[in-house]
């Protein structure tokens, strides 16, 4: 699991540079394995091992590039299946900022590498795994995006545009022209990705997105985004 403050939606392309000791353990093993990882919205509430725990929902992530540079490896990844966490196990050591492992970090803040760290895993851990990890169900796709939620989804892209248009002061004669230009309807197809690839575009807010990912079909997805449009309109 790649916990982190971020939400990774089906089909949506993100980059990320990896630098914790933890975490380069974790894309070792996926790139021996050829193993895709879970990238989950962290919840500073529930903590794992004094780390910030996962939320219940994520979403399969598959690596499609990868560079390293020194210390960091720099990734480009690919939303695929969502899922809904079972079972979470703990990482083997805690933060940095714990006390058992806080003496590991030099006096010019630079991390220990990944030796010095297994080396202080208690012996009564049964793993040496730096990361959280958990047992997942997922959840396959719909087969399509029907044509009703295709106009229905059409609907909200076209408000959400008219609403940015509003905020960019265009003149109101050219709303239409500047919003039939946009490359935002295009993502409305009959895939079963594409209320995750509105809600990428359409919401920035972590929660907002984390709602719609959460859901459990397309139909409620889309009412999912519905309303966390119109909660933006209403605070605009």
């Amino acid at each position: 699991m790649f916990v982190l403050p971020m939400v990774l939606m089906p089909g949506e392309i993100q980059e990320l540079r990896v630098f914790e000791p933890r975490y380069r353990q974790m894309l070792d093993d996926c790139l021996l394995d050829e193993r895709n990882f879970g990238l989950v919205l962290n919840d500073p509430f529930q903590l794992v091992n004094h780390w910030d725990g996962p939320r219940t929902h994520g979403c399969e992530a598959e690596i499609i590039f990868h560079e390293t540079k020194g210390s960091n490896h720099f990734l480009k990844i690919i939303g695929r299946r969502r899922f809904t966490i079972e079972q979470v196990f703990e990482p083997a050591l805690p933060p940095f900022s714990h006390p058992m492992v806080e003496s590991l970090i030099s006096s010019d803040g630079i991390d220990p590498d990944l030796q010095t760290m297994l080396e202080i895993i208690p012996d009564d851990v049964d793993h040496s795994k730096l990361y959280i990890s958990a047992k997942v169900e997922y959840h396959e796709p719909e087969k399509e995006t029907t044509a009703e939620q295709q106009d229905e989804l059409k609907i909200l892209v076209n408000m959400a545009l008219n609403q940015i248009a509003h905020m960019l002061n265009i003149e109101e004669d050219m709303v239409e022209q500047w919003v039939t230009t946009m490359p935002m309807l295009q993502v409305v197809d009959s895939g079963p990705n594409s209320v995750y690839s509105a809600t990428a575009l359409l919401l920035n807010e972590l929660e907002a997105r984390q709602q719609v990912l959460a859901c459990g079909d397309i139909s409620t997805a889309i009412a999912e985004l519905s309303h966390q449009l119109g909660a933006f309109a209403e605070e605009e």
